[in-house]
């Protein structure tokens, strides 16, 4: 059930003053952002009235406190494509796994990208010894154990500690173009399944997914990735718990090289994503032909509720990327795992354009 929205006196006259502090602070009470800012105010008083104890009080406040640092020190690079590193805080600096960090994140930096781990040791410390300081940054967690940032992070301002696991892992996923996964434990297990739940259900945007395993390990058969995708080949898909398609949802691979070039090729013409209404909004850095999209219409048609791929300009609420053509249909808002191998597709068509 949700609050009543019936104004009320009270509720006007707190509404009209914290209008004038957003105002003296230069917002606009008027925009969809100043508008929110209020929210935010409105619903911090509203603990006083809902009698929230302490503890409630505490956890909302920190909570919002950490989000807002996070973002404060993200904004300035938010132009540059960030990768989230996830693996082991316990993988020494002389094991295979540690060794693949290093050169995929080495690989990832010098095609302009930036590093995001948790900031400790491990694969973590891996992650920023191959992207060097300038390209990374250290989201941590205050824990009992395993506190300090790992020695390539520590004094950098890019290094965001959190008290809470809900609000770092937001900032992973919210900060994340890509997402790459290393041998490790619960920690890592989490995070992977998390990333590969919140696309699956359309709560993330889509973004690859790369499991990485040493070296030569496939070849072995004892690849810890290799193992994983067979556990959820033999318990998840064939028990009917996922579709097909969501395989497509991550990539696994013993080739560090392989898999940065998984990710740089996801954006090699795909760019991003947003819903527009029922519309989903497909940007693109090269336009189609009439073909391919009559081709795409046709073979992802489980995927559209009505109509056909269509192709142009931004639609007329879009406010970002303005530059860029777009593809958009009425999109039923599941299925996507087929919707990872349309981009699949639409990135293919672009090494034909180019041939």
């Amino acid at each position: 059930m949700t609050e009543s929205k019936s104004p009320n006196p009270v509720d006007q006259s707190m509404i009209a003053e914290m209008n004038q502090l957003v105002a003296k602070l230069g917002g606009n009470p008027d925009t969809i952002q100043g508008k929110s800012v209020r929210e935010i105010m409105h619903t911090g008083l509203k603990l006083i009235t809902d009698e929230a104890n302490l503890g409630e009080v505490k956890l909302i406040s920190r909570a919002l406190k950490e989000l807002r640092y996070a973002l404060k020190v993200f904004r300035p690079y938010d132009d540059h494509p960030k990768i989230s590193v996830f693996g082991s805080a316990r993988t020494p600096e002389d094991h295979p796994d540690y060794q693949a960090c290093v050169r995929f994140s080495r690989t990832m930096a010098e095609s302009g990208w930036m590093v995001i781990t948790g900031a400790g040791d491990g694969i973590m410390r891996a992650g920023h010894a191959g992207s060097g300081k300038e390209s990374a940054f250290g989201v941590a967690i205050r824990l009992p154990f395993e506190t300090n940032a790992n020695d390539v992070i520590v004094g950098d301002p890019k290094l965001v500690t959190f008290r809470y696991f809900f609000t770092r892992k937001l900032m992973f996923m919210w900060m994340s173009h890509a997402v790459a996964l290393f041998p490790g434990g619960f920690g890592t297990q989490d995070e992977g399944f998390e990333a590969l739940t919140l696309i699956q259900t359309g709560k993330a945007p889509l973004v690859p997914i790369v499991m990485i395993d040493a070296p030569g390990t496939h070849a072995a058969g004892t690849g810890y990735w290799m193992h994983w995708d067979n556990y959820v080949t033999k318990s998840l898909l064939e028990n009917g718990w996922i579709s097909p398609e969501d395989k497509n949802l991550y990539f696994v691979t013993d080739d560090p090289a392989a898999a940065a070039r998984h990710v740089s090729g996801f954006y090699r013409n795909y760019h991003s994503q947003r819903f527009v209404r029922n519309d989903l909004v497909l940007r693109i850095r090269r336009p189609l032909t009439e073909k391919q999209l009559d081709q795409l219409s046709d073979e992802y048609a489980d995927l559209i509720v009505e109509g056909k791929i269509q192709q142009g300009g931004p639609l007329e609420t879009e406010r970002s990327h303005l530059q860029l053509p777009r593809l958009w249909f009425h999109h039923t808002k599941h299925g996507y795992g087929k919707l990872r191998a349309m981009i699949d597709q639409i990135n293919a068509f672009d090494v034909d354009n180019a041939g």
